[in-house]
């Protein structure tokens, strides 16, 4: 079985962004590779393209309208997909589609066994619900990479974490009723942060109940207080035996983030991909997916995500 990591990198992905005045802009991802290649992790993985994503692909996840109203803002590049956060731009609906095709890419290589792990940095979109945009998210390449696992690798049980500042509320709803679908989510909490949802008692309906775990953390929340509450959450996980894992590793929750008022170090993303690297490998055969999410501070997120490689790589 190989133990090669490999990171998806390209001016495809990084054209996923709002521009130059808006929080998600285009300097992202160029941060991302400068601290990457000055750690020298570029020479210590496998570099990806980005792979563009088929409608069919998207159509699992989102509805047709939705699809097509993207499509139609993406020609004009005018508008809004939503309240305000996420404004249309031109070539929008190519962009989204790169991002959730190298998501899609990776688990594909992951199960193919040509890559052990993946990291994705533009990638992560769990605002975007099924027939709408939300939250700087058009399309959720989370939800779209849940549904692909189910319907073209038949793997039912993913476990889906997510250490972004914000809620995870795209991938939790749509899958509120899954008790296939293990939901662990460390959030700013919702009375004080966008979407405002993720309260310690949405544990899922029906079902589901008790297959979801929301841990809203307190402005300030910093990484002795998340490895302090770390351990229950990595027990959880374990105790739903996932096939596949799937982190949001939203760096916008590390202290100095200009949107939110979490103060976790990079030392925080790089110990929880340790962890779950290490049940990945226990459980599900090392398969595991990293996704950069949100992170507006470009220093944060460089180090954050560099410290995901780099845990993935030990």
């Amino acid at each position: 079985m190989t133990t090669q990591v490999c990171v998806y990198s390209g001016e495809a992905l990084a054209s996923y962004n709002f521009g130059p005045s808006h929080p998600f802009g285009p300097q992202r991802h160029a941060a991302f590779v400068s601290e990457f290649e000055r750690q020298g992790l570029n020479q210590r993985v496998c570099i990806c393209e980005p792979v563009m994503a088929g409608r069919p692909a998207i159509e699992a996840f989102h509805s047709e309208a939705y699809i097509d109203k993207v499509i139609t803002l993406s020609e004009t590049g005018t508008g809004l997909l939503d309240a305000g956060d996420t404004p249309a731009f031109r070539g929008m609906y190519e962009a989204s589609r790169f991002v959730a095709g190298s998501v899609l890419d990776g688990i594909d290589q992951i199960m193919s066994g040509r890559c052990a792990q993946v990291f994705v940095p533009i990638a992560g979109l769990h605002h975007a619900r099924r027939d709408s945009a939300a939250g700087f998210c058009v399309f959720n390449d989370c939800g779209i990479a849940i549904e692909a696992l189910r319907r073209k690798h038949h793997i039912r049980k993913v476990a889906y974490i997510d250490i972004d500042a914000h809620h995870g509320d795209g991938v939790f709803y749509a899958f509120e009723d899954d008790p296939d679908l293990c939901f662990v989510d460390f959030h700013q909490d919702g009375r004080t942060l966008y979407p405002g949802t993720g309260a310690l008692g949405e544990i899922g309906k029906g079902g589901a109940v008790g297959t979801k775990m929301n841990v809203p953390m307190p402005p300030g929340a910093d990484d002795e207080l998340f490895m302090k509450l770390w351990p229950a959450a990595e027990a959880f996980i374990e105790k739903a035996e996932p096939e596949f894992i799937i982190l949001q590793a939203g760096a916008d929750s590390l202290n100095g983030d200009p949107i939110t008022q979490m103060q976790y170090s990079e030392a925080a993303h790089g110990y929880v991909t340790n962890r779950l690297k290490a049940l990945a490998n226990r459980l599900c055969d090392g398969r595991l997916i990293a996704l950069g999410g949100g992170g507006y501070d470009l220093n944060n997120l460089a180090k954050a995500w560099a410290a995901v490689v780099a845990a993935l790589l030990t």
